[in-house]
């Protein structure tokens, strides 16, 4: 059983080793969720936080599938209530609400977001828009967010457009529509979070732990770092592997779409501090946004297409991907973004389920439970980031009825994750923006050793004191894990091998993945 009181938010490769032992011992567990994105580590932490003990096995790093390569962004549901899906965009907005303002207000901030009016924006069309913002401002007040923390929408001038957006294309500009919605400081980095508040909890969380195989009561999988196969026996099994649900699940079809994004200097923006959104040209309700990233990025993002045939592990944009991106937000823009500017790209996959609609767009993002009628396991598919909390609940309540087992209500919908709280001021604001009051113990490494204070090479900003915490206390276990996951900087391609350098030289302990090798 787990324990019950809060422990230490230590996830590292030590505390790796005694999961793993314990959770193959001969015990059976309550609860074990087979992946480490949003949805299971999700599940994980509800469950355990119901007073079930849970196992958590993941094939790579958390959030090392789709979860990492989202927009960062916690919709309100507008794009939802465009297609008159009332349910998804009330349900957007109330978990949009919880996340902001008392699970993770630490790793979630306001942002404001211009659209700018101008001649490819019909009077009509930028009507139906205004509209809908409103209509949105509707179900934040209905979801009880204040307007403190997300303030009403407006018409704002052309001139403050200039001065928000000074990218933005001054000729026939007439205004601008300003809505705000709520940004991720990292998705990667809110999955951890997530991970780790499991673990207080007692939930034994193990990475690098492929399933190989489901039977009735039990999970087979092959520990990624050592090769030794484990099985571990449970009452309840939640299969929450995304798109690759249907590789651990006969009963599975998925449409899989694929969300692309780039990413450019803020400096070739102007700076901006807000979001500009470019409707997409004939498609209503279609956005591509540029996001203020941090440490001096811009994402833009994202596509909605369709894929066909197997999922990879590592996915990027194709040059369609490219020139689509570029040449929406480039109708908001005085001078266009070029192939050049890119510094770096990503692409993730949804977890759609198959039906008859048109395109991937068109596809439900509901969520649903199946259950494997050989394994009797669970399977959760389809959903969304924001409504992460929501699909967990709803997966725990499936399996506490269909196994029978003793569990209390739902606790998520106000506990707060690890890092939540009011931090120390005097610390640097980098390290408060993205570890909230966990800042001070990241700070403690470089006041023991002041050569982890400063940026592991000039332009890379990330300290070797962060990578010592994403080593000690994080759950990294490999040099991508550090670069790709715990920050982000891998993706600036100029920059990935210099990083990587860089990581193992402060935690020689960790792999090496083999793309990083020599």
């Amino acid at each position: 059983m787990p324990d019950r009181t809060h422990g230490d938010a230590a996830l590292n490769a030590a505390r790796r080793a005694r999961d793993l032992a314990a959770a193959t011992a001969d015990d059976t567990v309550d609860l074990v969720v087979i992946g480490g994105g949003f949805t299971g580590v999700g599940v994980a932490l509800d469950a355990v936080t119901r007073g079930l003990s849970v196992v958590l096995i993941e094939r790579g790093d958390l959030a090392s599938g789709t979860s990492s390569w989202s927009s960062k962004l916690a919709h309100g549901g507008l794009r939802y209530l465009a297609k008159l899906d009332f349910s998804i965009a009330w349900e957007s907005a109330l978990e949009r609400g919880r996340l902001m303002g008392r699970i993770a207000p630490h790793l979630i901030r306001p942002l404001p977001l211009v659209m700018p009016l101008h001649s490819g924006v019909g009077r009509l069309d930028a009507a139906m828009f205004g509209i809908g913002f409103f209509a949105g401002d509707v179900l934040r007040r209905l979801a009880r967010t204040p307007a403190s923390l997300l303030p009403r929408p407006s018409r704002v001038s052309a001139a403050a457009v200039r001065e928000q957006v000074p990218a933005a294309d001054a000729e026939g500009l007439r205004g601008g529509l300003l809505s705000w919605d709520g940004q991720l400081i990292d998705d990667a980095r809110l999955v951890v979070a997530l991970a780790r508040t499991a673990a207080v909890h007692g939930a034994r969380i193990i990475t690098y732990a492929e399933a190989t195989d489901i039977e009735p009561g039990q999970v087979g999988f092959v520990d990624e770092l050592t090769g030794d196969r484990h099985t571990v026996r449970a009452k309840q099994i939640v299969n929450a592997t995304g798109v690759w649900a249907d590789t651990l699940a006969d009963e599975v079809e998925l449409a899989p779409s694929k969300g692309s994004h780039l990413l450019v200097r803020a400096e070739r923006l102007g700076d901006p501090e807000v979001a500009i959104t470019a409707p997409v040209p004939g498609h209503f309700g279609r956005f591509v946004f540029a996001v203020p990233w941090h440490e001096g990025l811009v994402m833009v993002g994202l596509t909605d297409s369709p894929h066909h045939g197997a999922v990879p592990d590592r996915a990027m944009p194709d040059d369609e991907d490219l020139d689509f991106l570029l040449a929406t937000i480039n109708t908001a823009l005085a001078e266009p973004l070029a192939l050049g500017d890119i510094v770096g790209s990503y692409a993730g996959f949804r977890p759609l389920l198959k039906t008859s609609g048109s395109s991937s767009a068109d596809l439900s993002r509901r969520h649903a439970l199946l259950r494997d009628p050989r394994t009797d396991a669970l399977t959760i598919v389809g959903g969304k980031l924001t409504e992460y909390r929501r699909m967990a609940e709803d997966a725990v309540d499936a399996v506490v009825e269909g196994g029978g087992l003793t569990a209390g209500p739902s606790r998520t919908k106000s506990l707060g994750l690890v890092g939540i709280g009011t931090p120390d001021p005097n610390l640097p604001e980098a390290l408060i923006r993205r570890y909230g009051t966990d800042a001070a113990s990241v700070a403690a490494y470089a006041e023991s050793d002041p050569t982890l204070g400063g940026p592991v090479r000039t332009g890379i900003p990330y300290s070797g004191a962060e990578v010592r915490f994403a080593v000690d206390h994080e759950l990294a276990i490999t040099v991508d894990d550090v670069i790709d996951r715990r920050s982000r900087w891998g993706l600036v391609e100029a920059d990935r091998a210099d990083f990587a350098s860089a990581v193992r030289r402060l935690a020689p302990e960790l792999i090496v993945n083999t793309q990083e090798e020599g």
